[in-house]
């Protein structure tokens, strides 16, 4: 058999295809349930085959090990990831976390609960998943968190005493509003460090060729969209299906329903979604050296066989 190339997903990250195959594969939720021994047993693996160790393995359990690997440690930094910030971790929590937002939309407590409780997870996956190893100081986490927060209350509860005259379905769509509105908050502020200096670019062969601001930028607005475009399944159709109940009595005759449904129809939605968006756009993201700050560009062109373009991680 040959050579397997682990440092590069198994499906063609050129196309949307073969990075959804890989996204499903990365955020398969199944992936929670591997033990530490298991987890350490798959990098053991990926990190033996990558010095070149034959282990007499077939290519689907090389892959096997490398989606577990993958699941559970950092792309860069090669750190076990926190549990709950894992991207296989997205799609029990959020489906739990949207359908009780969706549920329990209008009273202010329940707002800022579930809009505090949403913004907390949000802030450890955007910390576990930042792009390199650049660090995030506590007080810059604080601050995301806090300004986040706050932007999704304001959002939240200010629709919510605007929608109060307007039809029930545009009430029950205001937890999306809120929660679009923080991510344009949360990602950016968490990721500032990135912004501030740059993020660390790459040539095809993984040679450094310095750090971009604009390529941070341009990561960071891509991670905007996609986490927005990934809530959005969840949390528009579930409330279109849940009004029309309300509609027909449903919810008046059987109340109990609502959270567990919601709930359901979430995790039914972010099970495609979740892949589906994250798969947008590559995590190895390309930039044309000519889009980059002018004093990079001239540090670029002066190397031998310069590059046209650089690569970059994105971060999820």
């Amino acid at each position: 058999m040959s050579r397997v190339n682990l440092d590069e997903p198994r499906w063609d990250q050129s196309t949307y295809e073969g990075r959804a195959r890989h996204f499903f594969t990365t955020t398969n939720p199944m992936n929670l349930l591997c033990t530490p021994a298991q987890l350490e047993n798959a990098r053991d693996i990926v990190t033996r085959y990558r010095k070149g160790d034959d282990l007499k393995l077939s290519e689907d359990e090389l892959w096997q090990a490398k989606s577990i690997y993958d699941s559970a440690f950092h792309p860069d930094t090669g750190e076990k990831m926190l549990l709950i910030g894992r991207m296989s971790a997205q799609v029990p929590m959020n489906m739990t976390i949207t359908g009780c937002m969706l549920t329990f939309y209008k009273t202010t407590p329940a707002v800022v609960f579930w809009q505090w409780i949403n913004q907390s997870f949000n802030a450890v996956v955007n910390y576990t998943n930042r792009s390199g190893d650049s660090p995030i100081s506590v007080q810059q986490l604080g601050t995301s968190y806090v300004m986040a927060t706050t932007g999704a209350l304001v959002t939240a509860l200010g629709l919510n005493s605007l929608v109060k005259s307007l039809p029930p379905l545009i009430g029950r769509l205001v937890p999306f509003t809120a929660v679009a509105a923080a991510n344009c908050v949360n990602i950016p502020m968490m990721r500032m460090k990135e912004i501030q200096d740059g993020v660390t670019l790459l040539d095809s062969n993984g040679n450094k060729l310095g750090e971009s601001k604009t390529a941070a930028k341009k990561g960071i607005a891509a991670v905007c969209v996609s986490r927005i475009l990934m809530a959005a399944p969840g949390m528009v159709l579930p409330p279109i299906l849940m009004n029309a109940l309300e509609k027909r009595g449903t919810l008046r005759r059987m109340p109990w329903i609502s959270a567990p449904l919601q709930v359901a129809l979430c995790g039914l939605c972010l099970t495609f979604a979740t892949p589906a968006c994250c798969a947008l756009f590559p995590q190895k993201a390309s930039i044309a050296v000519s889009s980059l700050e002018p004093e990079l560009q001239e540090k670029i062109r002066a190397l031998p066989d310069a590059p046209d373009v650089a690569y970059y991680n994105k971060g999820l």
